[in-house]
């Protein structure tokens, strides 16, 4: 193993380029941390969203307008605020009028041949023998890319700009003709690289012949960071973000309650994924689990403050729960068919097909003699199609959906009597009824099914309850 990091920066705080100059590139003013390390970018935050759809809201941007809609002049006039946005970014980060016109010719060239491809299309698919449907994945990869080039393009100038021997490292793939595998695009970027001497700014998207967004969607730069760290055997990932790994979301339980989590395993970080927080996405752990590189969360405003390290074997040494996390915007979907019993198996299997099908992600499920109910993170008009499937499949069922939300108590280790009946009771105490709860022998993670309305209230009583009452003081486990 080498004695490099790989480390990856959140798109919010792409924005604040000063703060990733002086608290992550050179902390403490000193050139020479700059060095032995490699820096994947994300977008600018809210650009991505422009290219292809809100990642909560599900807003249209110029792809999802684009696949959608019958009317040419969306997606066009999407393209022309996009275009607009990013060439505003470039005036606000460059002072210098020059630096500017630079910043813009590039990301120009990439939004007009993105335009030309898009109108190319467009006309091609006019005709009866072209679907475009067969090329939107490629489509979606090709917008994709540009937010990570913007930003990388801008921070390899900046740092250069700033003493820096900063070089821009472009894996979009952008009018290249090859299609190569993801590993083997990483490996030949990084063959020549002297990292005591240089600084690789690395975009986050990565072009790849299966296609990265296929298989990981909107987790794409998460993978990209990964595997670069493990081909290029790090010492450790770190995760800069906006916000610390913290007990609960602080803007729900106050930022004086939330406290830094400081240590925990790639078991809690799985949970948390599932559950839509953004630590990192399970396919991209894996390779850094696999591998036994740890992964450091880190806060990009808070520079002197070590982070939650995640590690394979770390187990609190005092059982107890570290993080209250859940999600709402969910659905049940609830099958009862009284020719269920005794063939639990073979309706699982169908249910499931149907909901692959559409692509709706499954938080958890509860399965009893006849009924079998799964908890969805997906959209209405998405659960509406997958209850009009089942109900062809199953015409006799009783099938019934239910806007609902989870909240989650989830540490390395929550073998503790009585901790599941102390956490229903803070719940009633707080006038939070439980639709449903779950909690696997795994001892990582106990759900609670609730209405979505007392999700707010369920969040701040299981802290209370169950983090709050010990003193942790800077972090549950200083890493």
């Amino acid at each position: 193993m080498n004695q490099h990091t790989v480390e990856k920066i959140g798109g919010t705080s792409m924005l604040d380029y000063q703060a990733v100059r002086d608290n992550i590139v050179k902390p403490g003013g000193e050139e020479a941390q700059a060095y032995g390390r490699i820096l994947v970018v994300s977008a600018y935050a809210g650009i991505t969203n422009r290219l292809l759809e809100h990642k909560k809201s599900g807003r249209p941007g110029v792809y999802a307008l684009f696949a959608g809609s019958e009317e040419e002049r969306s997606w066009r006039d999407e393209l022309r605020v996009l275009r607009e946005e990013m060439q505003a970014l470039n005036a606000s980060l460059f002072s210098d009028p020059l630096d500017v016109g630079r910043a813009n010719r590039f990301i120009e060239e990439r939004l007009g041949s993105a335009e030309s491809c898009l109108e190319d299309l467009q006309s091609l698919c006019q005709h009866g023998h072209f679907s475009l449907e067969a090329h939107l994945a490629t489509v979606r990869e090709m917008l994709a890319s540009i937010g990570e080039a913007q930003s990388a393009w801008n921070t390899a100038q900046m740092l250069r700009r700033d003493g820096i021997n900063a070089r821009f490292v472009d894996l979009t793939g952008w009018q290249d003709g090859e299609h190569v595998p993801l590993d083997a695009r990483i490996q030949r970027a990084f063959a020549q690289f002297d990292l005591s001497q240089t600084l690789p700014i690395v975009t986050g998207y990565a072009h790849t012949e299966d296609g990265l967004m296929s298989s990981f969607d909107r987790g794409y730069s998460e993978m990209t960071f990964s595997r670069i760290a493990v081909l290029t055997q790090a010492r450790e990932a770190i995760i800069h973000k906006e916000f610390h790994l913290s007990s609960a979301d602080p803007a729900l339980v106050g930022e004086n309650r939330a406290v830094p989590i400081g240590r925990t395993n790639y078991d809690v970080a799985d949970q948390l994924a599932n559950l839509g927080m953004e630590a990192i996405h399970p396919k991209a752990a894996k390779g850094l689990r696999q591998n036994d590189i740890p992964l450091r969360v880190k806060n990009t405003f808070e520079p002197e403050h070590s982070g939650t390290l995640i590690t394979s074997d770390y187990v609190s040494a005092t059982p107890r729960a570290e993080i209250i996390a859940g999600s709402k915007g969910i659905f049940s979907l609830e099958l009862f068919d009284q020719d269920m019993a005794g063939r639990i198996d073979l309706y699982d299997r169908e249910i499931l097909a149907v909901i692959r099908r559409f692509r709706a992600q499954i938080i958890s499920k509860d399965i009893n003699a006849n009924t079998i109910t799964h908890y969805l993170s997906c959209n209405l008009k998405t659960i509406k199609r997958i209850r009009h499937e089942l109900e062809k499949i199953y015409p006799e069922a009783d099938i019934d959906q239910t806007r609902i939300a989870i909240v989650s108590a989830i540490g390395s280790d929550l073998q503790i009597t009585g901790l599941l009946a102390k956490a229903v009771s803070a719940l009633a105490d707080g006038g939070v009824g439980v639709q449903a709860m779950h909690q696997s022998m795994r001892q990582v993670d106990m759900q609670f099914v609730i209405l979505e309305e007392d999700y707010e209230a369920a969040i701040r009583s299981l802290h209370q309850c169950l983090v709050e009452v010990h003193d942790h003081g800077r972090a549950i486990c200083l890493a």
